[in-house]
């Protein structure tokens, strides 16, 4: 066996739920985002595309973050980088609740973005220290806690602003996280059994940089204007960025990301079909609590305050967590690569509904839980491709960018519903019309559809296996003298954790 440094059996046991109170802290930081970006408009007295820069900063810091934490997380001070984390996400939520005004609020808002980082670690904690046949379901727990926990925090970010004020809700959010930082000091073990790593610093600003750029050209275009000479000098150095950081991680010995990895079928899979699942989600998400804030004299919305939009993503939490339990039967029943396309399925049927049949609050509470179970299945099984892909010295650094990928996707889809009800909001009006909801819908039902198509297409037309690559493209074979890992050590680690396939027959395995 390649692992070691198990963790006590005692704090074993308690290792995966404290795991899981740390992945919340990220629900929480998303929660004290949208929901609240009127009252922050009207707390500093300013404008809602001003306001906007609450959640769009938290994204943007998370963009140049999250890589760098992976690839920290991946050497023995992986336990110092999620204290250190929690620690900064602390501070961001005491800065952000002080009535210091707006650019308090938003720096705050930013050092709170470095815990979209978080969850990645803990994925890679729960691989390191359990044993096989409790690391997957740990893995895909915490896969989902993002998805389910946003369902959690609006309703109770939005009860807290209610009724105690915008600054109470960000008080609770630096609670949590500094609740969660004790948490994470008693529990989580050290990984200082782990090489040590030199840190690809010109890789990581010019990823941060080029991501950062990517999203603000994203979340901008609307006020930019889609054509602007702004939008395309940002959008083009950016993609120039990320071109070049690619070309130049594959040069280097020692890179932030092994990009080398995304030929491996699954990982290549799992990437593209968590950025597609970001931008779905967050386009459902977006919808939904706009659609039943609409007053009812628009003749189409549903006139609820913010805090019952929040509590109409409950079903949606609720469905999600139950998924963490479906999606392993359709696993053993199937296959695992077959759950991404009949949770995409899902979600296509979902949105067919909101497109057609939105009149009332129980419709949209069925809707939120139908598309809980599609994305809760989605989201359980992708990390498990990677995690049974990937060297286990790779883990928290190939996580890391997932999790990237996925804010991308939020980022995204975000944009694409306010670009689509814009378009159906006719000059100086401040709703959009019925319709344009009924075209967002189908919108997002071709999103879906794309998903499923890009799970059933992808992995057949990327045959190799993780051993075959190993083989051919000895990519960590050239660290051999800091690892003490050579190829054959390398395929013994990509099997340590069961593939997610191994449960599915020959015949049906992704991409077989």
């Amino acid at each position: 066996m390649i692992r070691h440094h198990r963790v006590r059996a005692a704090s074993g046991r308690i290792l995966v739920p404290s795991l899981v109170f740390v992945g919340m802290v990220v629900a929480v930081i998303s929660s004290l985002g949208a929901p609240l970006i009127p009252a922050v408009a009207a707390a500093d007295h300013v404008s809602l595309s001003d306001a906007q820069w609450s959640l769009t900063i938290s994204f943007l810091v998370s963009a140049v973050a999250t890589p760098l934490m992976g690839r920290l997380g991946d050497g023995p001070h992986r336990r110092a980088v999620i204290l250190a984390g929690l620690g900064i996400v602390t501070v961001g939520g005491v800065l952000a609740a002080l009535p210091l005004g707006f650019a308090s609020l938003l720096t705050g808002r930013g050092l709170q973005g470095v815990g979209l980082g978080l969850v990645p670690l803990g994925m890679a904690v729960a691989r390191d220290a359990l044993p096989a046949e409790r690391a997957r379901p740990a893995v895909a727990t915490l896969s989902i806690t993002t998805a389910a926990g946003i369902g959690l925090g609006y309703p109770i970010t939005g009860l807290i602003a209610q009724y105690g004020g915008l600054h109470a809700a960000f008080w609770f959010g630096a609670a949590v996280s500094a609740l969660a930082f004790v948490v994470a000091t008693l529990v989580i073990p050290s990984s200082a059994h782990h090489p040590s790593r030199r840190l690809d610093a010109s890789g990581a600003v010019l990823l941060g940089a080029a991501l950062a750029g990517l999203l603000l050209a994203i979340s901008e275009g609307g006020s930019w204007g889609w054509t602007s000479a702004r939008l395309v000098v940002v959008g083009a150095l950016s993609l120039a960025g990320l071109a070049g950081w690619v070309l130049l991680e594959l040069r280097r010995t020692h890179p932030l990301v092994e990009v080398r990895l995304l030929r491996l079928r699954t990982v290549f899979t799992a990437d593209v079909t968590v950025l597609l699942t970001g931008v779905g989600f967050y386009l459902l998400v977006s919808l939904m609590t706009r659609f039943v804030q609409t007053p009812l004299s628009s003749g189409y919305g549903l006139g609820a305050s913010t805090t019952v939009a929040g509590l109409v993503l409950l079903p949606f939490s609720a469905a999600s967590l139950a998924a963490s339990k479906i999606a392993p039967v359709l696993v053993r029943r199937v296959s695992a690569g077959a759950v991404p396309p009949i949770g995409s399925g899902v979600m296509v049927l979902s949105m067919l509904m909101f497109t057609y049949a939105r009149d009332s609050l129980w419709e949209i509470i069925v809707i939120m839980g139908i598309a809980g179970l599609g994305v809760g299945c989605i989201l359980a099984v992708l990390p498990g491709f990677i995690v049974g892909s990937v060297p286990a010295h790779e883990t928290g650094s190939a996580l890391s960018f997932n999790q990237v990928l996925r804010y991308i996707g939020f980022a995204v889809g975000s944009t694409l519903s306010a670009v689509v009800l814009q378009a159906h909001t006719a000059p100086g009006r401040a709703l959009p019309e019925g319709d344009g909801y009924t075209v967002a819908g189908l919108t997002s039902c071709g999103v879906w559809v794309l998903t499923a198509a890009v799970t059933l297409v992808l992995p057949r037309l990327r045959t190799r296996t993780p051993a075959q690559a190993v083989r051919e493209e000895p990519v960590h074979a050239v660290r051999e003298e800091e690892t003490g890992t050579g190829p054959r050590q390398i395929k013994n680690i990509v099997h340590t954790v069961p593939n997610v396939n191994d449960d599915a027959s020959p015949g049906t395995r992704m991409g077989s």
